[in-house]
């Protein structure tokens, strides 16, 4: 059994679980905070907080350059978040696992390291409408650079992924294939394993992006059947500046280094430079040591929780939540896909999504607005902006009641 999938309890105590984040207690322009920006970032639990806390009190050395206790102490600690992290998208090996900043900077390793020596003239990138600009930016560069194209797999009203077409788009001079597991603006959950089978079939390489999917569902690397799986820890209970890509053992080995510099390499010589052996020829400087303490008790904390108990509650929030907003006159819903995790966007017609936010913000509400690093799917859509509510297990439905209630007097002012 993945260790994500362990019984949760059979009562979820949420004001409980509101208890280990102590952002939430505090107010916004004297109101209560209420947080409904989790898709930008979530809120650290206590025991995150007190284990960065810690590690820089007591253990704070680099890693893998000393004997000395403490530096056995910071390796152990960094090189165990590793081991945490591998079995929690059960990888096949930690030697699987490169350890990052964020998805951002995982797909652009694969980009430059992987892409760009094997891209030609005439090839092409697939990837969707719905991507995040991370899964589409880069991949314009590695095509600028290579005479290559970036091709776009279209999507419907609903803001579901038309499946079928992206299937029919894995032509032979696609020569990597990409989506995002969940999307960051829609809250829709994509079929990865049928898409990761199609690729197979084809011997194209899928690299999924999955920021917004690991802090709501278990993720199984194994199960998916993808090549590459991009992830950030800031958006799932962990300290900025923290991240991992998991790549399929073959890829990494055959891959060259992204960045140069110590601790990725084994001898350097002026007649030549041999490197480490994957993960850490991609891991050179020093790496935010704390954070990844940090990230290995989110994931603690997630196992305690229980990530039954977690999808369980946000569902429950995320159909009570759009239940509401649709008693709101004059909104719209953008994207109401059948499969989705705790992610609405809305207009509210006669109102600038800025405005309302700003105004939100007033009544201690932290919503998002504007194009949410989502330029081409908000031309799908024919907008420039939406209001984004994005939810998390220690959000609760007095929250979206006030949220609501917010909203009504704010449209109220702006109409």
């Amino acid at each position: 059994m993945n260790a994500q999938t362990k019984p949760s309890p059979t009562v979820f105590d949420v004001q409980r679980i509101r208890a280990d984040f102590p952002l939430l207690s505090r107010t916004v322009h004297d109101k209560p905070l209420i947080y409904f920006d989790n898709a930008n970032t979530s809120q650290k639990p206590a025991s995150v907080i007190e284990a960065v806390d810690d590690h820089y009190r007591r253990h704070n050395a680099n890693v893998s350059r000393a004997v000395h206790q403490i530096g056995e102490e910071a390796t152990a600690a960094y090189e165990g978040a590793r081991d945490k992290l591998a079995r929690f998208i059960n990888a096949t090996s930690r030697n699987e696992l490169v350890l990052t900043s964020g998805t951002t900077q995982s797909i652009n390793l694969v980009a430059y390291s992987y892409a760009l020596p094997r891209l030609k003239p005439g090839d092409a990138i697939l990837t969707t409408v719905m991507e995040h600009h991370a899964n589409i930016v880069p991949w314009q560069l590695m095509a600028a650079r290579t005479g290559a194209t970036v091709k776009a797999a279209p999507i419907d009203e609903r803001g579901e992924l038309i499946v079928e077409k992206y299937i029919e788009m894995l032509t032979p001079e696609v020569k990597l294939a990409c989506v995002t597991h969940v999307s960051n603006v829609l809250g829709t959950v994509n079929p990865v394993r049928e898409i990761a089978r199609e690729c197979r079939k084809r011997g194209i390489p899928l690299l999924v992006d999955g920021s917004q999917a690991v802090p709501h569902r278990p993720v199984d690397v194994q199960a998916l059947g993808c090549d590459f799986y991009a992830l950030t820890g800031h958006k799932m209970l962990s300290p900025t500046g923290t991240g991992a890509l998991w790549a399929r053992k073959e890829h990494l080995e055959a891959m060259p280094p992204f960045f140069g510099g110590g601790e990725m390499i084994r001898e350097v010589r002026f007649d030549g430079t041999t490197f480490a052996e994957p993960p850490h020829k991609f891991e050179a400087g020093t790496p935010n040591i704390a954070g990844f303490v940090g990230l290995s008790a989110a994931i603690d904390y997630y196992h305690s929780v229980g990530f039954d108990a977690i999808h369980s509650w946000e569902q429950q929030l995320l159909a009570y939540a759009t239940e509401r907003l649709r008693e709101i006159p004059g909104l719209r819903l953008v994207g109401e896909a059948k499969e989705k995790e705790p992610v609405i966007s809305f207009l509210i017609e006669g109102a600038q999504a800025t405005d309302l936010a700003t105004l939100l913000d007033l009544q201690g509400v932290a919503v998002r607005s504007g194009h949410h690093c989502a330029h081409p799917l908000m031309q799908f859509f024919k907008v420039p902006a939406t209001l984004r509510a994005s939810l998390a297990f220690y959000n609760t439905r007095e929250e979206v009641d006030a949220f609501i209630t917010a909203l009504l007097k704010v449209r109220k002012l702006l109409m």
